[in-house]
């Protein structure tokens, strides 16, 4: 039988911060003087997040110095855990994807900050592609690069409408969190319960 892949989520999988511009960036863009208009700092960040303008724009649009960025990443965490598991299942696991909704410049600079790519075979970022989950042509995008059929690949998310949409699209779907019932997709509570769980092979 051969090896799945495994896809994960970023924001509220990788980092521990699974509403990064409600926990993150409306705080820092107040603090620093910008906007403190929620909707619209949401409305801004996920036109970037489709590759609509840089990050660079989108500092200036909402009121904020770019030279601040650097500063700003700074806040994101990775979830506990993820080391240890990234160190234990790639040899277990046909190769590691991540598939996320993020500015293009801010998920190169942490990955890069953070050591992360050279456990992944790939990212789809929604600002790189243009494309945003749960919108289904990003998982397409996914599948193209991955090669593989989707009832391959375990898609791991702590969102459950971007599960949703992977698991009509034939995706294996884990949801990662607890605190939401009756989801209709498997659900772990960290990296050690997932791997697991999610990774036959890897058990002993």
């Amino acid at each position: 039988m051969s090896k799945q892949v495994l896809v994960l989520d970023a924001m509220g999988v990788i980092y521990r911060s699974a509403d990064d511009v409600s926990e993150l960036l409306v705080p820092f863009v107040r603090e620093h003087g910008g906007s403190r208009d929620t909707e619209y700092i949401t409305r801004e960040y996920r036109c970037s997040g489709l590759g609509r303008m840089s990050s660079a724009e989108l500092w200036q649009n909402l009121g904020v110095s770019p030279t601040l960025e650097d500063e700003y990443l700074a806040r994101y965490s990775l979830s506990a855990g993820l080391r240890e598991f990234l160190q234990t299942v790639l040899p277990h696991v046909d190769s590691l994807w991540c598939l996320s909704n993020d500015v293009s410049e801010w998920s190169q600079k942490l990955r890069e900050w953070n050591e992360l790519t050279a456990h992944f075979a790939g990212f789809v970022i929604s600002g790189d592609v243009g494309i945003r989950k749960p919108d289904s042509p990003i998982y397409d995008v996914l599948l193209s690069r991955v090669g593989r059929p989707a009832h391959e690949c375990i898609f791991v998310d702590d969102r459950v409408a971007n599960l949703d949409t992977a698991q009509l699209l034939g995706f294996q779907t884990v949801l990662f969190g607890l605190g939401q019932l009756n989801t209709g997709h498997r659900q772990v509570s960290s990296f050690a319960e997932l791997k697991e769980r999610l990774v036959p092979t890897a058990r002993r």
